[in-house]
């Protein structure tokens, strides 16, 4: 049997402590950005926690500067495995109040719900929050898709439900099929 010693090297950015020759599972906050979300329609996300609820709105330059539950926050994470996507969690202010996206069973349905709270500096393992965030198509390098990480093959999308356009959790049929309803841009 061999034994190895290990050694801290050195306490990165919020407190990571990293070691030689090993690489951490877990995820650490690295940075985030400030953004709005559209879809393929230049509509706007909009999250209305009292309605338990967001969706893709047609939203005019005056209501975007004042308007609350549109500017959302992106959490990027490091990761020790890059090939599955930059992993990424979604918060947003709204009123006095954060709110933070994640996907939840119910009724045998994943579904996407904000939650009141914040996300973490740092997730040990497996989260119900994160999302892995992958470039739509080789030729858009500024429209992105985000899967879920707690399902492969299932991405965040919109669904027309009345007139409303729902944000949802969709399953991508093949992996070379490009879905519209997933495509999100910056």
């Amino acid at each position: 049997m061999n034994e190895e010693t290990v050694c801290a090297v050195h306490l990165g950015e919020n407190f990571c402590l990293y070691f030689a020759g090993l690489e951490c599972d877990a995820l650490c906050k690295e940075k985030t950005l400030h953004r709005v979300l559209r879809n393929v329609n230049s509509q706007l996300l909009v999250v209305r926690p009292d309605l338990n609820m967001a969706a893709f709105e047609d939203v005019t330059d005056q209501e975007m500067k004042s308007g609350s539950g549109m500017h959302f926050n992106i959490h990027y994470y490091k990761t020790t495995t890059p090939s599955a996507g930059m992993p990424v969690a979604f918060s947003i202010q709204v009123e006095d109040k954060s709110y933070y996206m994640c996907c939840e069973n119910e009724c045998g349905k994943m579904t996407v719900r904000f939650r009141e709270g914040e996300v973490p500096k740092e997730i040990p393992g497996e989260s119900n929050i994160i999302f892995f965030k992958k470039t739509f198509t080789s030729c858009s390098s500024r429209a992105f898709k985000f899967e879920y990480s707690l399902a492969q093959g299932m991405f965040l999308a919109f669904e027309k439900e009345g007139y409303l356009r729902k944000l949802i959790l969709k399953k991508l049929s093949r992996e070379d099929e490009v879905d519209e309803t997933m495509k999100i841009s910056f």
